[in-house]
């Protein structure tokens, strides 16, 4: 009876237990989405229709506040995203045309919205200026849905974004001068707390926040659920600090996000987790919350209340309309890009709450206006996401046909195993710079020596790969393990390259040989000896001594003739992408006439990044490359096989000045895919080609009949 009596108590309306409550939100984030999809509606309205029915204005399902802690840490979360998402060379690119959308979506509803409030509602100076900066406000409540399209890169939705962060940041601005005023404090001493409050913040987030980012990363490299947290924790101290300094932790998440953009790739696992975690729990509860504000029944109060409400509206989303096709107009925009900002910038939600809230708790707003706003916030944000569905699809439908045609030789990257402990870092390599665009998965290659323990050694080697797989189900990649049996490591990855079709190889740096390697190697060839003579394709020699994350520069170095190499363009295209994927800066020393072809190939392209040129006649030096590397910058050389048009002899010590020079930093030897022709095109004929080989074996046996004959004259 008594346990009846407990478990009545719990299911009593509205909910109080955290448990049910819990569960009734988890079912709601389940079922919704798939229900309206049925009918084509987008998911976000979905979610906030069902916080209508379960709130305190609906059912009374669930007790007011019950979830105000996690609706309140979506909000943070889809301004953490937007920052995190954010393509930095493209917000840098088009920082200015953020400013003049921003201005635009602050000046043109603040200036209609004075208007309206003053000489059609009548409202005093101070309402005036509160629900004008109300209109000029925005939430990102859509954002999710051009994440999901895969439009977050476009333009259009990086100047939203960047918009959205100027007006939002004006907007608090003046709350916190209205909320000064009131209370009698807006003087001299007013603005100099608030100045330096900002300044200081900003400086803590976008300075010191990288730093200790990279060091944790650094220090702690294997721990995938500290990262997490770490994130996280960063966010939330940020939007804290944000609050401190007088601004809302909006702010505060959305600047995280710029502080941490560059330490998390969009293909790492750590952004995988950060977007599922998100997408998943946080900002379905933040819709759920924003629907439980809604009450209809302020219609019904009378026609004032419908007037103000249907005022408000209007004039909210034609403010925002304007602002759009102004920017349209000034950028030349196409109409769906238009669809776009306006769909993203449309909605009100958290920040609109927040201003009126504050004026109704101080007297400046009365009911009306407050029950007002709340019709607008769901008004708005279903506008919003229906606007960005559509445009968005169609946006994101223009983009791909757009896009350059795929070769007709699919991208195929093959990495050889032989030390479990490179298999995560040489992977991260291989997500950064893989087409995200090809179908075809990542070959991990186990090469088992055939002899009598052959069947134990693929077991062993079974083991191995299974590190491989667990890491990249992580990052949502496909991966298809394969192992050989061959006569040894080079024959075994030369047979795996042409049955497979690979267009990439990823070989871990081998620094640590035995003496009789060393030996054997100086007459018969190292293992990347033997692939570089057997395998043609564009191939990458990885030593990583950190995390790539951590990369503040990278530095790309060419030799001379390198633009004419065969596989110029296709390791270019992957540097620029490993540029961006790492969030680095990008210095490449070349030769003129390559500075020339790279600059073209950017042209069409269409790629945004930022790049820093400067002359390199060639390598031997190794002291003006190292003069520009720091510890947490990533070193490539490109270099060559022998005979090809780049190649040049000071390349054999390549490695050895490499070790000497660099060994503290992440390094990668590039070897650009190249063909036998190559050596006719540079003038050795085809006799050459059989003799050379030849020629130098007898050459190396003369040197060890030299070596024995000293070694038996010692003896005697």
């Amino acid at each position: 009876m008594k346990y009846s009596l407990v478990l009545l108590m719990k299911l009593a309306l509205p909910l109080k237990d955290p448990i049910p409550i819990f569960s009734l939100v988890l079912f709601i984030i389940l079922l919704a989405p798939i229900i309206l999809r049925k009918f084509r509606i987008p998911s976000i309205i979905g979610l906030i229709l069902a916080g209508m029915l379960i709130g305190d204005h609906g059912f009374k399902i669930i007790e007011k506040g019950s979830i105000d802690l996690f609706g309140k840490a979506g909000l943070l979360y889809i301004m953490f995203l937007a920052g995190l998402e954010l393509d930095m060379n493209e917000f840098r690119k088009n920082r200015y045309r953020s400013m003049v959308f921003g201005a635009f979506t602050f000046f043109i509803p603040l200036t209609m919205g004075y208007i309206v409030c003053t000489y059609l509602l009548h409202f005093n100076f101070m309402a005036t200026l509160l629900v004008s900066s109300m209109f000029a406000t925005h939430t990102l409540v859509a954002y999710p849905l051009a994440s999901r399209l895969g439009i977050t890169k476009n333009e259009a939705v990086t100047v939203a974004v960047g918009g959205t962060i100027i007006t939002d940041t004006a907007v608090l601005v003046i709350l916190a001068v209205i909320t000064g005023a009131e209370a009698g404090n807006l003087n001299a001493e007013f603005w100099i707390k608030l100045s330096i409050s900002l300044i200081v913040f900003a400086t803590i987030i976008l300075w010191l926040m990288p730093m200790l980012g990279r060091w944790f990363f650094k220090k702690i490299k294997d721990d995938k659920t500290s990262h997490f947290i770490f994130v996280l924790a960063l966010v939330f101290a940020a939007a804290f600090l944000a609050e401190l300094a007088g601004v809302e932790g909006i702010i505060g998440a959305f600047l995280a996000g710029l502080a941490l953009n560059q330490l998390i790739p969009h293909t790492s696992p750590l952004m995988n987790r950060i977007e599922f975690v998100g997408n998943a729990l946080f900002i379905p509860f933040f819709l759920i919350s924003v629907g439980m504000l809604v009450d209809l029944r302020v219609l019904l109060k009378g026609p004032e209340a419908l007037i103000i409400a249907g005022t408000l509206t209007l004039m909210a989303l034609s403010s925002k309309w304007l602002a759009a096709w102004f920017t349209q107009l000034v950028f030349r925009y196409s109409p769906v890009q238009r669809r776009v900002i306006f769909g993203l910038s449309s909605a009100h939600a958290a920040a609109t709450i927040a201003v009126i809230l504050i004026g109704f708790n101080m007297h400046i707003v009365d009911e009306n206006v407050l029950n007002g706003t709340v019709v607008l916030i769901l008004i708005t944000c279903l506008v919003g996401s229906f606007v960005t569905e559509n445009a968005g699809r169609k946006l994101a439908i223009q983009e791909a046909t757009e896009k350059p045609e795929i070769p007709d030789q699919p991208e195929r990257i093959l990495i050889p195993v032989a030390n479990p402990e490179r298999i995560e870092s040489l992977l991260d390599f291989a997500v950064m710079i893989k087409d995200p665009h090809a179908s075809t998965p990542i070959y991990p290659l186990a090469i088992v020596q055939d002899n009598a323990v052959a069947k134990e050694s693929i077991h062993a080697s079974n083991k191995m790969m299974e590190k491989a797989v667990i890491h990249a189900a992580a990052t949502e990649s496909e991966l298809q393990v394969v192992t050989r049996i061959d006569l040894n490591v080079s024959d075994g990855i030369a047979r795996a390259t042409k049955e497979l079709m690979v267009s990439d190889v990823i070989l871990g740096w081998t620094d640590k040989t035995s003496a009789t390697d060393r030996f054997l190697g100086s007459f018969f060839g190292s293992t990347l000896d033997n692939v570089l003579q057997s395998v043609w394709e564009t191939l990458y020699v990885c030593s990583f001594q950190h995390p790539l994350n951590t990369t503040k520069k990278m530095v790309l170095a060419l030799p001379k003739n390198a633009e004419y190499e065969m596989g110029f363009l296709h390791y270019l295209q992957k540097m620029l992408m490993l540029a961006k994927q790492a969030g680095a800066r990008l210095l490449i020393f070349c030769a003129p006439n390559t500075k020339k072809e790279i600059e073209n190939y950017l042209v069409q392209s269409k790629m945004s990044i930022e790049i820093i040129y400067k002359d390199f006649d060639g390598m031997e030096d190794f002291l003006v490359l190292s003069r520009e590397v720091t510890r947490d910058d990533l070193v490539v050389v490109v270099t060559a096989r022998k005979g090809t048009l780049s190649y040049n002899a000071y390349m054999e010590s390549l490695p050895s000045k490499i070790d000497r020079h660099f060994k503290d930093n992440n390094v990668i030897l590039l070897y650009p895919e190249q063909t036998a022709i190559d050596y006719m095109e540079a003038g050795i004929q085809p006799e050459d080609l059989t003799l050379a080989p030849i020629q130098e074996q007898l050459a190396n046996l003369n040197k060890l009949g030299k070596v024995v004959k000293r070694i038996f004259k010692g003896k005697k």
